[in-house]
């Protein structure tokens, strides 16, 4: 009798053990939108659904273009309130001044879809369209760029505005592969074991491609005191606050030594801008606090900038 009962119960803690361990593995595996994209210069993903349920922003009005409104109609697609997440590739463009401008785009959409919406949308507008893989690859003509779009799955859509159908047949490849199989990028493989668990948002490679000029990082106004081709690791994490933080891998000790000794003087000059402000408004306030929150640190060849907010300071921030 106990090894009619011991023999059940191994077999069950074994399976236990196995569900277990595959869960653990699929939680650090990089997310599903973001294991499609091809390769590229650099990634941003973003989890749109809790955003959407502590936010509530898929409840706020927006005013929408026409085109975009058009769109909507006829897919019966809204992304504030259908998309989940999604995944953007960002591809270095040789020629600047070419038709792509200095960056072009992949992208993974997850969410809920009505295919035979989308598909009679797309239909209308491509007027041209590939077969591979079994699925129908629609071209569309955007300023200049061939937009390529196609749905993976029932609740997946890629495109690309790449040159060349190379990037769109690649999410489609990668798409037929295991999800656990499947590894994603070289910079999934290299950089995203350094995302913190739980973000919902972040980025990794070259952060700066979006907003670089003559070789720098610009945003904001500001130029950033690190390369455009650095090596950056960004995520946001929200749980009780928004906490942000960002990871510079530098070649070496002393170029990290520099991000940080140069960020904490722009820092610095930031905060007495700030705390010089003759009308101390609730915005005023707020970012002063988020200011306060900054710390610069250097970790031998990494710098390391992290930032926190709470949800009123953000809400005082966002308001007009």
């Amino acid at each position: 009798m106990r090894k009619r009962t011991l023999v059940p119960t191994i077999i069950a803690c074994t399976l236990a053990a196995g569900l277990g361990v595959a869960l653990y593995l699929r939680a650090l595996a990089p997310p599903d939108a973001a294991r499609l994209l091809p390769e590229s210069d650099a990634i941003i993903y973003l989890h749109v659904a809790p955003l959407r349920s502590a936010t509530h922003f898929d409840q706020t009005p927006i005013t929408r273009s026409a085109d975009f409104q058009r769109f909507i109609d006829a897919t019966g697609v809204d992304p504030e309130r259908d998309i989940d997440a999604v995944a953007f590739a960002l591809h270095e463009m040789p020629d600047p001044n070419g038709p792509n401008g200095p960056v072009a785009y992949s992208e993974v959409f997850v969410g809920r879809f009505d295919g035979d919406r989308l598909r009679h949308y797309l239909e209308g507008l491509a007027p041209a369209k590939e077969e591979y893989s079994g699925h129908t690859i629609y071209t569309i003509p955007i300023e200049n760029r061939q937009l390529r779009i196609t749905q993976l799955d029932f609740d997946t859509i890629a495109a690309s505005n790449m040159p060349t159908a190379e990037q769109i047949h690649s999410m489609l490849d990668r798409s037929r592969a295991s999800a656990i199989g499947l590894t994603g990028c070289s910079l999934l493989s290299k950089h995203y074991h350094d995302v913190p668990l739980l973000s919902q948002a972040w980025g990794i490679g070259h952060i700066g491609l979006p907003f670089s000029q003559d070789g720098q990082i610009n945003a904001f106004g500001l130029t950033l005191p690190m390369a455009a081709d650095t090596d950056l690791v960004a995520s946001l994490r929200y749980t009780t606050s928004a906490r942000l933080r960002i990871e510079e891998f530098a070649p070496d000790a002393t170029s990290a030594a520099k991000t940080v000794e140069a960020v904490s003087s722009l820092l610095g000059i930031v905060r007495g801008i700030s705390t010089q402000q003759q009308q101390h408004t609730p915005q005023d306030d707020a970012l002063a606090k988020i200011l306060d929150s900054v710390q610069v640190e250097q970790h031998q060849a990494h710098a390391i900038i992290s930032a926190s907010a709470t949800a009123d300071q953000l809400r005082a921030l966002s308001a007009h």
